[in-house]
């Protein structure tokens, strides 16, 4: 699998990321063998959070042997400096590892929580003083909010922003431009969530994937043209949707990626056209 550079960190991670969502709910000998699949395909880049249901402790088993040789991203969705490092600690444990490679404050949707993250006190602080102690090595953030992205990204020189980047959120919600062009200016790495979503799901809908609150692409095809449209933009990496088939679908994809054309682009935006964006623009 290709890999890219990581903005200023000097590293270069798979252009697929391997979900951790993934190995939620499965037995440990599922969690390893899609451990061993993923690295075989050529993943090096793991990403996990404790909001995951049980995935920290199905993948820090599964993991372990091939800690030194990935590069693995953990959240915290705690605001305050005291809970993001009690549960930063707690990561560590389940994940079986001494450090992360990167952690992250975790969906960032609004502007109250950038003031709460950065303020006196603020979660900013105890990701910080973990990278001082060597717990950490980078710090990022993740966010499903346009604004509140741009306003941490002027607020504190983060190393990552983990974003959704896809094409009907783009195209129809006009969601995305600000955030991508935020970080191109900060000069921060960019990694990409929800390439392979398509819409909303509907209330009197069945829930096909059912590890997905949305509905993602409908067959491999489709996955191709997505993640086609999302690698085309400035991103090292996108990371997996929540079940194995799709990230198997997203290797597929990344095996076979072309960069895509202008005439590409705009088939690709009227395709969209008539899709519910799963974000939109305020």
């Amino acid at each position: 699998m290709d890999t890219r550079r990581l903005g200023k960190t000097g590293e270069r991670l798979s252009v697929v990321g391997f979900g951790g969502m993934v190995v939620n709910g499965v037995e440990p000998d599922e969690a390893a063998r899609l451990v061993v699949q993923a690295i075989d395909r050529g993943i090096n880049y793991f990403d996990v959070a404790p909001t995951y249901g049980n995935a920290e402790e199905r993948l820090g088993p599964a993991l372990a042997p091939y800690r030194r040789s990935v590069f693995l991203a953990c959240k915290t969705r705690e605001r305050t400096a005291q809970g993001a490092r009690e549960e930063l600690h707690r990561s560590l444990e389940r994940l079986r590892t001494d450090m992360f490679d990167l952690y992250q404050l975790h969906a960032v949707t609004t502007m109250g929580e950038v003031e709460q993250l950065m303020a006196p006190g603020g979660a900013i602080e105890a990701l910080i003083e973990a990278r001082e102690e060597g717990l950490i090595r980078f710090i990022g953030f993740s966010s499903h909010d346009d604004d509140a992205a741009a306003a941490l990204l002027q607020r504190f020189r983060f190393d990552t922003m983990l974003f959704p980047f896809n094409w009907v959120s783009w195209y129809q919600g006009g969601f995305g431009p600000r955030a991508m062009a935020a970080a191109k200016r900060a000069g921060t790495a960019i990694l990409a969530l929800k390439a392979l979503a398509k819409r909303p799901l509907r209330e009197e809908e069945e829930r096909t994937w059912s590890k997905c609150w949305y509905v993602p692409v409908d067959d491999p095809a489709e996955a191709q043209m997505a993640l086609n449209w999302t690698l085309s933009l400035d991103v090292t990496a996108a990371v997996s949707p929540s079940h194995a088939e799709l990230l198997w679908w997203m290797c597929d994809a990344a095996d076979r990626y072309c960069s895509l054309s202008d005439d590409e682009q705009k088939q690709i935006s009227a395709r969209s056209v008539g899709l519910q964006p799963l974000f939109a623009r305020a």
